[in-house]
C-alpha cells in the first residue's frame, strides 16, 4: 500500500431506460451535449478510472456519445433497476488491475454536478470511507464508498435503491457541497420539449 493520496475511481450510473423521461437519459442533451458525455467529463476531472455503466440502447450510446477517459461496461440486467447498474460498477472497479480505494457513485441525469463537489467528497476518500454530499442538509450525490464496503453495497442492493438500505445501516459522514453543485435530477422533460417517442 503506497503512502500517496487515495485512489478514486467513479461509477456513473447511466444504464437506465429513462421511462418517466420517455428515452434513456444518457442520450439526452443538455446544453450542447449528452448528459452521459457531460457526467463523464465532470468524473475525468477528478477521478482515475472512471467507469460509465450502460444499460437501455448502450450501442446508441456507446455510438453516439464521446467517452474518452471512460472505461464502457454493459449491464444486461439494467431492467431490473438501479442496484444491478451499481454492482456491475463495483464488480468491475474489483476487478480493476490497478489499486482504487474508493468509489465515487454519480448519476447521469444531475448535469447540475460539478467537479468541485466531487473533488470535495473525493477530500474524505479511504478504504473504508462511507460518505454523502448533502445540499441544504438533504443527502444527494455523490456518494463515497470505500473499497472495504464494496461486498456489502453489492450483496444488499436491490431493485431502485441501490446503496440506500446499506448506508441506512452504517454510520455515513455527510460532507456539506451547496452552492458547489446543483443537486437536481432531470426525471421528466422540460415543459415544451418533446420526449422521444
Amino acid at each position: 500500500m503506497s503512502s500517496g493520496a487515495p485512489v478514486v475511481a467513479a461509477v456513473v450510473l447511466a444504464a437506465g431506460g429513462g421511462r418517466r423521461y420517455g428515452m434513456p437519459k444518457a442520450l439526452v442533451e443538455h446544453e450542447g451535449s449528452l448528459l452521459v458525455e457531460r457526467a463523464v467529463r465532470t468524473a475525468t476531472a477528478v477521478c482515475d478510472p472512471v467507469l460509465v455503466v450502460l444499460g437501455a440502447q448502450a450501442v446508441d450510446v456507446w455510438r453516439s456519445a464521446d467517452l474518452g477517459g471512460a472505461t464502457v461496461l454493459a449491464n444486461k440486467d439494467w431492467e431490473t433497476g438501479m442496484a444491478s447498474s451499481l454492482r456491475t460498477g463495483l464488480d468491475g472497479l474489483r476487478g480493476w488491475p490497478g489499486p482504487v480505494d474508493a468509489a465515487l457513485l454519480l448519476l447521469v441525469d444531475m448535469p447540475g454536478m460539478t467537479p468541485e463537489a466531487l473533488a470535495r467528497v473525493a477530500e474524505d476518500a479511504s478504504p473504508d470511507a462511507l460518505a454523502v454530499a448533502t445540499y441544504d442538509g438533504v443527502r444527494g450525490h455523490p456518494v463515497l464508498i470505500g473499497r472495504e464496503h464494496w461486498a456489502g453495497v453489492i450483496e444488499t442492493a436491490t431493485g431502485d435503491e441501490g446503496a440506500r438500505r446499506y448506508l441506512a445501516a452504517h454510520d455515513v459522514l455527510e460532507i456539506d457541497c451547496t452552492g458547489l453543485a446543483d443537486p437536481t435530477d432531470l426525471d421528466v422533460p422540460p415543459s415544451g420539449v418533446p420526449s422521444a417517442p
